[in-house]
């Protein structure tokens, strides 16, 4: 009950005003004052700055520069496995989707159907599939990367709430990772078709992925899609898809028969880019 109540006053704060001021102050330009704002943040958090390619503070103009800093060359190498992690993270939850049900915490699922805005088609091709939920920390690396080779077809913004994404929110807010706002990305593999979701939170000033850039804001009511069909944007395995400004969670998509996760995948589990996540069930068929 106290774990509820704690969760309560966020059915009532003015979370997309708070979001909208926080990517204010975090697109500022503020010299001192923004690196005095970026030491407190690692220290309070202790974020591993020399895995940075840039270790320096003062090189970073801005607290959204800093928070979306690139890794130095060889700190995350990419495993010899058919998908690898895609960002540094904890894993909240993963395994079978049971039908079209996604397991978030216990007593709460969501369908597949929900989560990427609707679309019971695309829903449909991961019925019985497997799904992985990552959370990525404030003091996590917060760019984002293939799994697997990929060829982009659709994206899907999906318009929603702004609650925490942070565990405890997860265990008390139903369906809560498919009425955030979302990025929807999905992909062409040797394996079938592979969703990622990028989902919102609060003060999460924006998603912004290297094909589109910033995707929100604006921050509309209406959903929004771009088809990439007939263009050829091919992401290789470890390549970067896009970024958070300030932290979130993926939500991934396999079709059944696709992936088996590595033995000591648990929940709760730190993960960081490029280890092993899973196994392919079968090799991909020859070009």
């Amino acid at each position: 009950m106290p774990n509820r109540l704690a969760v309560a006053p966020q059915y009532l704060l003015p979370k997309r005003l708070l979001t909208q001021l926080a990517g204010k102050v975090a697109e500022l330009h503020g010299g001192a004052l923004t690196h005095a704002l970026i030491r407190k943040f690692v220290a309070h958090y202790g974020v591993d700055m020399s895995e940075a390619a840039d270790p320096r503070i003062e090189s970073y103009p801005s607290f959204n520069e800093f928070f979306t800093r690139a890794l130095r060359q060889g700190a995350r190498p990419i495993a010899d496995s058919a998908f690898v992690c895609p960002v540094d993270a904890a894993i909240s939850q993963f395994g079978p989707i049971k039908h079209d049900q996604i397991f978030q915490a216990k007593g709460h699922s969501y369908s597949t159907r929900a989560l990427v805005g609707g679309d019971q088609s695309l829903a449909h091709r991961f019925d019985h599939g497997h799904f992985a939920t990552l959370y990525l920390a404030p003091k996590d690396y917060h760019r984002i990367h293939m799994p697997c080779d990929g060829r982009l077809t659709r994206m899907i913004y999906v318009p929603g709430d702004l609650f925490s994404v942070n565990p405890l929110t997860a265990r008390h807010v139903p369906s809560l990772f498919a009425r955030n706002e979302r990025v929807v990305c999905v992909f062409d593999t040797a394996y079938g078709p592979f969703v990622n979701v990028l989902v919102g939170a609060t003060i999460v000033g924006s998603v912004a992925t290297v094909w589109h850039g910033v995707v929100n804001p604006p921050r509309t009511r209406a959903m929004r899609e771009w088809r990439y069909d007939r263009e050829n944007i091919t992401l290789a395995k470890g390549a970067e898809m896009g970024r958070f400004l300030l932290g979130s969670t993926v939500v991934m998509l396999f079709p059944k028969n696709v992936v088996t996760f590595v033995a000591d995948w648990s929940a709760t589990r730190p993960v960081r880019l490029g280890e092993p996540m899973a196994a392919a069930w079968s090799s991909p068929p020859r070009a």
